[in-house]
């Protein structure tokens, strides 16, 4: 039996957690969810692909999400041979809304094949997105680019010891277990598989929640971070988290994200 208090708590993180997000739109969590940094990242993702579009006929986009940024840019600078891949089904009919008026092809991917004969492309850009070094290796043409900025395996990890979990680095099935995932571990990957490295950063700020619904709100939108999170699941939990928001009026978690433009020889 819960008290009053507890079930006015339960209550609104259910109604916060069944709050409809429209795939990429996180604007139900503005002024809720914000990014604090004490420094400036050195690199600018969209800058980088800006330029890198300008000398190229034939793009992929790998893990587009909603396709919203790749349709931007394409919008800007139109590619007579543009491609997207995307994973998680949700986000698809987005991708495909957006981007097939703009003559991009979206591909469905399960995993991390490419399906893209060998040196095929001349840009590969990726945000966000897990890919396999030889795979991308193969599909693009010889001296061209792969630009990703990546999240760190040091993104989120509070969540998981404040929610009694432990966090797992993600890797589909056929592919190896990565035992971490930051800038030195990607670029001696890169390297190892016969990349040359022409640019790498590495960015560590703070992703500050202001309220419990919007913490609940993430996860929910994110399921991948924290597989099969639920408020009855982890209500107990959520308890003990909302007394840090009473003390503090805030929750700030500490995210990493990485920044690689790498050549294939």
């Amino acid at each position: 039996m819960r008290d009053s208090d507890t079930q006015a708590l339960y209550d609104y993180l259910v109604s916060e957690y069944n709050h409809h997000f429209d795939y990429w739109d996180w604007s139900y969590l503005d002024g809720r969810r914000v990014d604090v940094s004490t420094q400036p990242k050195a690199w600018d993702y969209i800058r980088a692909v800006q330029t890198a579009m300008q000398q190229t006929q034939s793009i992929l986009d790998m893990r587009t999400g909603g396709g919203e940024k790749f349709a931007e840019l394409l919008k800007q600078y139109p590619i007579p041979h543009a491609y997207a891949t995307e994973g998680y089904a949700p986000n698809l009919a987005m991708a495909h809304r957006l981007l097939d008026p703009l003559g991009a092809t979206v591909y469905a991917v399960d995993d991390e094949t490419l399906p893209f004969a060998d040196n095929m492309l001349e840009l590969i850009i990726n945000r966000h997105g897990s890919y396999d070094p030889r795979e991308v290796l193969r599909v693009l043409k010889p001296g061209q680019r792969f630009i990703t900025q990546q999240v760190g395996d040091q993104a989120n990890v509070l969540i998981h010891e404040l929610l009694g979990r432990q966090k797992e680095l993600l890797s589909y099935e056929g592919t190896p277990h990565k035992p971490a995932w930051n800038l030195e571990y990607a670029t001696h990957e890169l390297r190892a598989h016969g990349w040359q490295i022409i640019e790498q950063h590495e960015h560590f700020h703070i992703t500050r929640f202001l309220d419990l619904g919007a913490f609940v709100y993430y996860l929910k939108a994110i399921p991948w971070e924290v597989p099969n999170f639920s408020i009855n699941a982890y209500f107990d939990k959520l308890v003990e988290i909302q007394r840090i928001f009473e003390r503090d009026g805030m929750l700030d978690i500490p995210f990493h994200t990485f920044f690689i433009v790498a050549r294939k020889v």
